[in-house]
């Protein structure tokens, strides 16, 4: 066995039933890069010490062995992710069509709803509460 070969065979023994880096560990890798970047520019020592523990949670997050608990924290920052990606597509797409259509919230479930622009004043039934209502477009 070479020098580097026992190396990378002891960093595996070490690295077993460790969590090892996931998605969130990289999040928290670009919030702690912006952050320094920033205090650079701002001579901040605050952002600075929020940066360098932003680096320490990543080290204790991979070396951590309770995988379970990782994993779980990881799962929750993925879940936030996707629904933050849908809110802002959803967004995007309504901003894109705000001369089409009147975009409006039901009284009863606050599920939101569009119309057709210029069809003036119609009855609107909500398509998840089934709830009645007259709106202007």
């Amino acid at each position: 066995m070479s020098f580097w070969e026992k190396i990378k065979s002891s960093l595996r023994s070490f690295m077993v039933g460790r969590n090892g880096p996931d998605e969130l560990s990289f999040a928290i890798l670009i919030f702690a890069l912006v952050l320094l970047l920033v205090s650079s520019f701002f001579a901040s020592w605050v952002l600075n010490l929020l940066g360098l523990a932003s680096y320490v949670w990543i080290i204790f997050r991979i070396f951590s062995r309770n995988v379970e608990k990782r994993s779980a924290e990881n799962q929750k920052y993925l879940q936030f992710r996707a629904t933050f990606k849908t809110k802002c597509s959803q967004a995007f797409v309504r901003l894109k069509n705000i001369r089409k259509y009147k975009y409006f919230k039901c009284p009863e479930c606050h599920t939101l709803l569009r119309l057709p622009r210029k069809v003036g004043e119609v009855t609107v039934t909500c398509g998840k509460c089934r709830h009645s209502f007259k709106q202007k477009a």
